[in-house]
Parts: C-alpha cells; structure tokens; sequence
C-alpha cells in the first residue's frame, strides 16, 4: 500500500495554536490528524471538528477512543456529524482501552468491564457505526489475541499495539498473526521519537514510554527512529516491504523532524 502518515497530537494552549497545528500539518504533508482519548488531551471529537474547519485535505481521526467511554450509539452519532463537518475526512479508530485508561471510564461515568466486556462494546460499536450511510474507514488498535483477531476480521486499518521498546522481531510475529488479512488491511505503527542518535532522544520521553527512551532506542525499539532522513526512510520502506506495514503515526512533538522524511518516501511511491 501507498505510505500514509499521521501526526498524534491532542494539546494546544489556545483554539488558534490548535488549528495552527492542523495547517501546519497538512502544509508539511501530514495525511492524518490523530487525536488520542484521555482525560489530559483534548476531547477528540471536539479537537477533530475545530481541526477540519481550519484545513481542506487533511483527514481526521480518533487515536484511538476508548470503547467504554462511550456507547457505541454516541460513537455512531458523532460519526455522523463529524463525517459531514469535515466533508468525508474522517477516519473512526477505536479499542478496548490502554493501560490506565480504567480511571478515565470511571471519572466520565462509565463502565470499563472486563477484556471480554471490551472486545464486545469494540465490535459493537462498528457494527452501529457501519449501520449508518457513509461510514468512514475503520482502525481498531489491538494488542491481545483476540483484538487482533476482531481487528483483522472487521477494520480497514490495525494499529499494532506493542510497545515501544519492542524489538522488529516482535513486530514481525504480530504482524503473522494477522494471516492472511495482513495484506488486506492497513498496518498502522506509532513512533514515539525521531532523532540522529540515541542520546538525542529527549530524556524527559520517559514519562510517556515508561521507561529509560535512550535505552529502548539503543536496544532497537520499533517506535524510536534514529538517523537522518535517508536512514529512517530506508527503514520504513524495509518494514513495508517486509511486513505490509504503511501507516506511520509520529508523536506532534517530533512533527517537523520527520517532515523531510515525509518528502523522501513520497518520491519513492
């Protein structure tokens, strides 16, 4: 498949440095906006509505909401209405909920139930939201067997949910055990950090991967990428070639150190 790439972002000091962000951007070549779901962003339906009024290409899309922070007939609605705001730009991503995100159901007053539980409000939230006409395509992040095998079966594009740290041998049997719907779907990896060097990887990262960011990225983890633009390029054009994997998310903070990589993959189709 084509590259694609999106920008992760959820903060701004002001409505107009939020839709600054947005156009930059879409200016720098950015195809998505991503928003995260979590109490310490901002709300990804409002942030994606403000984001489309000031941009003209750009999709938008939730990265990823949380299924129990929602009913699946809320998530189907603001579907709706943002699918027609934005002009068909919108892109739905949805999971069972990251590591932590059990305070963020209670605090909004919902129920965050087992993996089981989870797996089932996932699935029927697509299902409600492909009810609907005009649907957008689908991401479902997964990390466990049985999202994987949900997401496989029913998304148009699988965020592969390892961790940072992880190495591409890690990446690798994730991806194998998406079958043969690996070539089907899209393969979505986030990057937490773009730099020349492993000690140029900001220490402050910690807070954010869970760890030491310049030991995981001296130790090969997948969501760090060290070099200069030819080097990362050629990376991501290997993983593509060897895994299917097209979709790159990369942190807003590292945005403009990954532009010129943007421009160098997009000249080699």
């Amino acid at each position: 498949m084509d590259f694609r790439f999106g920008l992760v972002a959820g903060n701004a000091r002001t409505g107009t440095e939020w839709v600054a962000t947005a156009r930059r951007a879409e200016e720098l070549g950015y195809d998505t906006l991503l928003v995260p779901d979590t109490l310490h962003t901002l709300s990804p339906f409002a942030a994606l509505a403000a984001a489309a009024a000031g941009t003209t290409t750009l999709r938008l899309g939730t990265y990823v909401l949380s299924a129990p922070n929602r009913s699946p007939g809320l998530v189907a609605w603001e579907t709706r209405s943002l699918q027609l705001l934005s002009g068909g730009r919108f892109e739905l991503g949805i999971g069972g909920g990251r590591p932590g995100a059990e305070r963020d159901a209670a605090a909004l007053g919902g129920d965050f139930g087992t993996p089981g539980e989870r797996l089932r409000r996932v699935a029927d939230t697509i299902r409600t939201v492909r009810e609907g006409a005009g649907a957008p395509p689908i991401l479902v992040a997964a990390s466990r067997p049985g999202m994987l095998r949900l997401a496989a079966d029913q998304a148009d594009i699988v965020a592969l949910g390892l961790p940072p740290q992880s190495s591409e041998d890690e990446l690798a049997a994730m991806v194998a055990t998406l079958g043969d719907r690996a070539g089907a779907v899209e393969l979505h990896v986030n990057v937490a950090a773009v730099a020349e060097t492993a000690d140029d990887v900001p220490e402050w990262l910690s807070r954010m991967v869970g760890g030491d960011p310049r030991e995981m990225a001296r130790a090969g983890g997948i969501a760090f990428l060290l070099g200069g633009p030819g080097e990362i390029a050629e990376t991501l054009l290997r993983r593509r070639a060897e895994l299917g994997i097209s979709y790159i998310g990369v942190s807003g903070l590292f945005m403009e150190q990954f532009a010129p990589v943007i421009d160098l993959l997009r000249e080699a189709g």
